[in-house]
């Protein structure tokens, strides 16, 4: 059965959000939430729906490839 999308309500898209973030899936869950946010009338539950799921592209931390490099002297 097919859903329309037009017919999916902010918490639709949150409990989408829910299940990507748990499966592993940051960016997506991020853009289900940005989505329930936008759907979403009042600011002050936007903007937490909008915390709970930040960009990951925004919030990941790069780690160093290889160890910094040290100097030792003979």
């Amino acid at each position: 059965m097919l859903v329309d999308p037009a017919d999916l309500t902010a918490a639709d898209h949150l409990d989408a959000a829910r299940e990507m973030a748990a499966t592993n899936r940051p960016f997506l869950a991020h853009l289900l939430a940005e989505e329930a946010a936008r759907l979403t009338a009042d600011p002050a539950t936007a903007a937490a729906i909008r915390a709970a799921y930040p960009d990951p592209n925004l919030t990941r931390e790069e780690t160093p490839s290889c160890p910094p490099a040290t100097s030792s002297t003979p």
